[in-house]
């Protein structure tokens, strides 16, 4: 029980950190990871260990994510009435995120292997792994590349979209869903009912797409890099 207790300890005090500076780079899971996994290192424990610990904070993952449902539910007529622009955002955005990924990876001299693992980073974990094993990639590293673009996109979404003056709610909130999952729904969430409705969506439908055009999408990159 320890490792739970440490869990939620050091994830309130970097809520109280993060509502206390106001910064988007004080998020609070990346000050929960930046904590935690040297302290695991440091101490020797386990990833097994720590996760059996708190099996009870992934249990409750599963009802998280179903109550985003409400405010989707909230969003139907707006979502009726701009179907026709969010699966278009949906759309581009999911070959954007895959073929920016897969393309860098590759340009920058990655081995096909990690460049499928790349490939889905854009979208749930879950998913991410089930899409890079289907294009021969590995699911942990994938894992962990969700990880990394859900941090990137938490952090600097609201930033960015400040710095270009987007204000509008579905915009923000698709894009956020888009390109940084669950993370970046959290987020939305967080700053305004609206966006987190519409950051859900986005969630939902990026990881269809993706799941569906990984499997003709990912060749395609291949042999435009000459694989």
């Amino acid at each position: 029980m320890i490792w739970l207790i440490t869990t939620l300890v050091v994830f309130y005090l970097a809520r109280l950190v993060s509502k206390h500076l106001q910064h988007p780079i004080i998020n609070p899971l990346l000050i929960c990871l930046v904590v935690i996994i040297p302290l695991l290192m440091w101490l020797n424990v386990p990833y097994e260990r720590y996760f059996e610990q708190n099996k009870w904070l992934n249990y409750l993952l599963e009802p998280a994510v179903v109550a985003l449902a409400f405010p989707l539910y909230e969003q139907l007529s707006q979502i009726r009435q701009k179907w026709k622009v969010i699966l278009t955002v949906c759309l581009t955005g999911s070959l954007l995120s895959m073929v920016s990924g897969a393309g860098i990876a590759l340009f920058m001299g990655a081995d096909p292997q990690l460049t499928a693992s790349i490939l889905p980073k854009s979208v749930t974990t879950p998913i991410a792994m089930a899409v890079a094993e289907q294009v021969g990639g590995v699911p942990a590293i994938a894992a962990v590349m969700v990880i990394i673009a859900g941090l990137f996109g938490a952090v600097l979404g609201y930033p960015l979209f400040r710095l270009f003056g987007i204000k509008a709610p579905i915009a923000r909130g698709l894009t956020m869903g888009t390109v940084s999952h669950a993370l970046g729904t959290a987020k939305a969430a967080e700053e305004n009912y609206q966006e987190g409705a519409f950051s859900s969506l986005a969630l939902v439908i990026c990881g269809i797409l993706t799941s569906i055009l990984a499997p003709v999408v990912y060749p395609l990159i291949l042999a435009l890099f000459g694989y």
